[in-house]
């Protein structure tokens, strides 16, 4: 039920957060909104990416752990929790990189993030290509060497374990 819930949590929700509850006594700084969306997005993305990897196991190790013996709670954490986890890396790796770009919906909430700066830095200068120029860049500084090292992470853990 989490996973369908907050997998779409966007901008009306934070809305909600940030103008709806106050209505009601509840009132969050926009930081705290935005950590709260970005928890609740990332959860379910990274929830989901877990439960693939835990689908990915292999009947045949299951039916092997339960033949030698293991509990249900050794064969969880012995078998199925650790190849879960190992087929899970490359999901969690690009629910990173989903949640680092995802941070632009922030602006929403006047939340100063690199989307908005730019948007607001083009608004008082109407240097256009420039700023956005700079967007990218700023963008590539962040995630082209996160990218690498979560590309690093995969095949040391895809190589290092009972991968191809």
């Amino acid at each position: 039920m989490y996973l369908t819930k907050f997998d779409s949590f966007s901008k009306p929700q934070l809305f909600f957060l940030f103008y709806g509850l106050p209505q009601v006594g509840i009132k969050f700084s926009a930081e705290v909104c935005g950590i709260i969306g970005i928890i609740f997005l990332g959860g379910s993305y990274m929830a989901e990416g877990f439960s693939g990897g835990l689908a990915g196991v292999s009947k045949t190790q299951i039916e092997s752990g339960l033949a030698i013996g293991l509990s249900r709670f050794q064969l969880a954490r012995y078998v199925i929790f650790p190849q879960g986890l190992m087929l899970s890396v490359p999901a969690f790796a690009a629910n990173v990189i989903f949640l680092i770009k995802e941070t632009s919906i922030f602006t929403v909430l006047a939340i100063p993030e690199l989307t908005n700066t730019a948007l607001d830095l083009i608004g008082m200068y109407y240097n256009t290509n420039e700023y956005l120029f700079m967007l990218v860049v700023a963008y590539a500084i962040i995630l082209i060497p996160l990218s690498i090292l979560l590309t690093w992470l995969e095949k040391k853990v895809r190589y290092g374990t009972f991968g191809n």
